[in-house]
């Protein structure tokens, strides 16, 4: 198949299409749903699912509590394979530190409050009870 991609300079795509077509998240919808809770910011500011995303823009998109910072080389309207998506955009180096930085952390450094599901139950209460009237 034929992916079009358009890396001139004045090559526009909406945010969601494009974080779509670049396979950060792998609906339309999840794509729409990031932005509008403020996990994608061009420029270093907030925006809707309909701004457009210009080539050379520095786009940041948090993932699971890991920022990425890419920068955009071009646009393609379909969501094609890895390989393609991956020329859609260059992370900066700064960025790929980071992301290697915080992956060797969550190895090495357990959440407290991962195997924590919802409210303690009638047996945590009285544990939780129990210690707290010892101290």
């Amino acid at each position: 198949m034929n992916y079009r991609i358009s890396s001139e300079p004045g090559a526009r795509l909406r945010i969601d299409k494009w974080l779509w077509a670049a396979r950060f998240y792998k609906t339309r919808s999840l794509a729409a749903d990031a932005v509008d809770k403020g996990h994608v910011r061009i420029g270093g500011a907030t925006v809707k699912p309909a701004k457009d995303v210009r080539v050379g823009d520095l786009v940041e998109i948090e993932i699971e509590r890991v920022i990425w910072q890419v920068e955009v080389l071009g646009m393609c309207d379909v969501r094609g394979p890895a390989s393609v998506a991956q020329t859609l955009y260059a992370e900066t180096e700064e960025s790929k530190v980071k992301r290697q930085v915080e992956q060797e952390r969550r190895k090495t450094y357990r959440e407290p409050a991962a195997a924590l599901h919802g409210r303690p139950t009638k047996r945590d209460r009285r544990t939780i009870d129990k210690l707290s009237r010892e101290d």
